[in-house]
């Protein structure tokens, strides 16, 4: 009817608006700056595509986005590794009256500042860190270990924020199995092993899917915590692009930067889309 059209449209229009002012519009001025051409100090409205061939030709460009793909990738099977388990025990071996009490004990690390978390992390793994001063104290060291400013503090930071979103996602998909699947697998002689092999890891996948594919968009798009705890000795893409606003002022080749790592992810994106419609289309 007419008019529950026009109440739709007034419930739908302010979201509408939202998203056309600060993403649409947003994006398409990127994308222009992006085909504009920077040169002495000055963005000139002439249309080229200089800034993508300058991106393909200097190595330590695309150095950066593999650094990005390969720091992400490792969070992500870290975090889904330490995710899983965590997200089974909450949804099959904590009675269900105290899940909830779990589940807020397992979101806490969302309620402190991203900025602090990293900064905590530095603490801990700086060479005067709470892990170096320890080793010292017991003779174990004579020098202290470089625990940060490298990869591997980079990756552990991602991976303390990231494994709790994971086991959040996880937990959805585990507690929506039906129980009876467990037990007419029993009944008819599964072990546990291969009940969870061929029911509840099949039956889950979609929410490890769902959060391994939050972690990467979130981690590699993430700025703080490499540059925090990586300390600048690897060059990630959100710095490179950050460099080129701050320290050239160069908006077009930053814009560029910007859509070759959003076309990543949306290549990303359309391949985990395409599994799961696949595997809800394959399912009875």
């Amino acid at each position: 009817m007419p008019g529950r059209d026009s109440r739709g449209w007034g419930y739908v229009l302010p979201a509408l608006a939202w998203t056309l002012a600060f993403f649409v519009l947003p994006f398409l001025l990127m994308a222009c700056y992006s085909l504009w051409r920077f040169d002495a100090g000055k963005v000139q409205h002439v249309w080229t595509y200089e800034n993508y061939e300058a991106f393909i030709a200097r190595p330590h460009f695309l150095q950066a986005l593999v650094n990005s793909l390969e720091v992400t990738a490792l969070t992500v099977v870290l975090s889904v590794l330490l995710a899983y388990p965590l997200a089974w025990i909450l949804a099959f071996r904590v009675p269900r009256h105290l899940q909830k009490i779990a589940l807020v004990l397992a979101v806490l690390p969302f309620w402190t500042s991203y900025l602090v978390r990293s900064y905590s992390w530095l603490l801990v793994l700086s060479d005067r860190g709470i892990v170096n001063s320890a080793l010292l104290a017991a003779g174990i060291v004579e020098t202290p270990l470089e625990l940060a400013h490298n990869r591997g503090a980079t990756v552990l930071g991602f991976t303390h924020f990231f494994t709790m979103l994971l086991t959040l996602t996880i937990f959805a998909s585990l507690v929506q199995i039906n129980p009876h699947y467990h037990a007419a697998a029993a009944d008819l002689g599964a072990s546990r092993l291969r009940i969870f092999l061929r029911i509840t890891l099949p039956l889950s996948l979609p929410g490890v899917v769902v959060g391994a594919f939050l972690t990467f968009v979130v981690a590699v798009g993430d700025f703080v915590t490499p540059q925090i705890l990586g300390g600048g000795t690897e060059l990630l893409m959100p710095q490179a692009i950050m460099l080129q606003i701050s320290r050239y002022v160069n908006l077009p080749m930053a814009s560029a930067m910007s859509l070759v790592l959003m076309a990543v992810v949306s290549l990303v994106f359309f391949a985990c889309a395409r599994w799961l419609r696949v595997r809800s289309q394959a399912s009875p």
